[in-house]
């Protein structure tokens, strides 16, 4: 099995995991997102392998990007190092998320937040817990939704639920997520990652080539909507990252208060 950065990838019968290994958090870049996109296309490549199991180290699956307290923000609102890495080089990268083949199930232990819960979504289920916490915050932020959630998130939920959870920003706990379809399973928290490990074998008992042309009529064309989502999500968050909400959205997050936003 090949080496990648900030992953571990481990196939046990049918069924690969592929294990996020940033903890505590887990925060996503291009690094990340990267690898996780180069395991999938091996994994694909790979008959021995039928299923996946996207899962992570640590208290929360992904707590998003990491913005610090805000001090460190240039003008156009960017981390150092983001001019190297730009977003709309990432986004081409969760794009390659969604291109993969094979099924995958999402062990959600903890915290999916911003472009986390973007993560969260590549999967076809999520197995999650009560302590589960999904949040598409970008609002309380002063920004906008990216990783594709304007696409995804009404797809699996409606759209009306999406607008709750994106103008409220608002977390949704995993007794909540199952209501509403965000999760597909909810199990003791301890029993997470097992439980979407024997998910993912129930789907790799049956015939490959039929889960593959199955899957592949269920989400035909997601690939391609998400990456149109991401280009306008792109403009729409270079444009807000630029303001003054931005950077006070960050530095209230940070600071773990009620941001006070101007509207400029």
């Amino acid at each position: 099995m090949a080496q990648y950065q900030d992953i571990g990838v481990e196939l046990s019968g049918h069924v690969a995991t592929i294990e996020i290994q940033r903890p505590p958090n887990n925060f996503f870049d291009i690094v990340l997102i990267n690898s996780i996109a180069d395991a999938l296309e091996a994994l694909d490549a790979d008959a021995g392998c039928r299923a996946v199991v996207l899962a992570a180290q640590g208290k929360s699956f992904c707590a998003g990007a990491n913005f610090g307290d805000g001090s460190t923000l240039d003008k156009s609102g960017q981390r150092p190092g983001e001019q190297a890495a730009p977003v709309d080089h990432l986004y081409m990268q969760a794009v390659r998320l969604f291109r993969s083949n094979k099924p995958i199930v999402g062990a959600i232990h903890g915290a999916a937040v911003g472009g986390g819960l973007g993560l969260a979504l590549v999967p076809d289920f999520r197995v999650a817990c009560p302590e589960t916490r999904f949040a598409a915050n970008f609002t309380r932020l002063g920004f906008h939704p990216g990783f594709g959630l304007t696409e995804t998130l009404p797809a699996v939920i409606g759209r009306q639920n999406a607008a709750m959870m994106f103008y409220s920003s608002r977390r949704i706990g995993g007794e909540e997520a199952l209501r509403l379809g965000l999760a597909d399973l909810l199990v003791p928290q301890a029993d997470v990652r097992a439980a979407a490990q024997k998910l993912a074998a129930e789907i790799a008992e049956n015939a490959p080539l039929a889960i593959l042309a199955t899957r592949l009529t269920m989400r035909r064309g997601l690939a391609d909507r998400v990456k149109a989502a991401t280009e306008h999500e792109l403009e729409e968050q270079k444009r807000l990252r630029a303001t003054e909400d931005f950077k006070e959205g960050v530095k209230a997050m940070a600071e773990r208060r009620v941001p006070n936003f101007a509207g400029r």
